[in-house]
């Protein structure tokens, strides 16, 4: 057991936090002494450990409490996201520190204003803050929330660039998105309703993201993908999904959209969404034809079955 002024000594937070931090339930010592001074165990130190990297990540202190209370927390895999959301800031900073030191050099740079996402960040810390639910509910987790915001920052000239060639300019593009933030709940209902069954189903297309870093134009990879579209065609109303060629670019449509493109890399890894695309894409090129005669009969000795 440590007493408050250990805790405070070994970690270099004051006891005045650690009392607060008791007062608003967020980290209650272990015991408390005869005389009321606070002790804490080896848990409480694992905890205030915990708190402290999600401090470090930005979260405030009502969302940590907020995590650190769900029944099905995870302690290791809460450290693992911790890691992983460190190593994008890690990464931002260094080409930071790169520019500058170009810069240093005399090195002409060009100017990076026009490529400032800072109000569409701002909006997605708001939409973090005051929607809670719907984070929790089409993200999973306000930590996987934090680490799309994190992906955006992380590569925030690159996603300027393409919001410009979409969108015209940036300005455009933070309406566009801030529009989507205040309908978010409504969007995203909108969008799952228009996915087959299978495809909410999930287990066919984890396991084409399971192929990442595969030729997406191999074998096995098309197979996976025509197994998809086979299902499809055996298990979904013909009038909703149409013919192969329609089914692959409502996929492709789906699959590049943003939110859906955020959702789809949280559950099943980054890049995930791309290289699905990428699969699908090189099927609907090279592959409709001539699977769709032995498609169709695959359909017919389904439905015979």
């Amino acid at each position: 057991m440590r007493t408050i002024s250990q805790v405070a000594e070994l970690t270099g937070i004051s006891t005045r936090t650690l009392q607060y931090y008791d007062e608003i339930g967020l980290l209650k010592p272990s015991e408390l002494t005869g005389s009321g001074y606070r002790l804490y165990d080896d848990e409480a130190m694992q905890k205030l450990q915990q708190i402290l990297f999600f401090k470090e990540l930005g979260f405030k202190l009502k969302e940590i409490k907020e995590i650190l209370q769900k029944p099905d927390f995870d302690r290791i895999k809460a450290f693992k996201r911790q890691k992983e959301l460190l190593l994008l800031k890690r990464n931002r900073t260094d080409r930071l520190i790169q520019l500058l030191s170009r810069l240093e050099k005399g090195e002409q740079c060009m100017s990076f204003k026009e490529f400032d996402l800072s109000d569409y960040i701002a909006a997605l810390e708001d939409f973090k803050n005051n929607s809670t639910d719907d984070v929790i509910r089409h993200w999973g987790s306000i930590e996987n929330f934090e680490m799309f915001i994190q992906k955006i920052k992380d590569d925030e000239s690159q996603v300027a660039k393409l919001a410009i060639q979409q969108f015209g300019s940036i300005e455009k593009y933070t309406e566009a998105m801030k529009y989507n933030l205040e309908h978010f709940s409504e969007l995203m209902d909108n969008w799952h309703s228009q996915i087959p069954e299978e495809m909410r189903a999930d287990d066919k297309f984890l396991k084409l993201a399971s192929h990442k870093g595969e030729d997406a134009a191999s074998d096995s990879v098309q197979n996976i993908v025509q197994e998809i579209i086979t299902y499809a065609h055996g298990n979904t109303q013909q009038e909703l999904i149409g013919d192969d060629h329609k089914y692959c670019n409502m996929i492709i449509e789906l699959y590049s959209n943003d939110y859906l493109k955020a959702l789809t890399d949280t559950r099943y890894g980054t890049g995930s969404c791309d290289y699905i695309v990428e699969a699908f894409r090189h099927y609907l090129c090279h592959s409709i034809r001539p699977q769709r005669a032995d498609l169709s009969n695959t359909r017919g000795r389904h439905t015979v079955g």
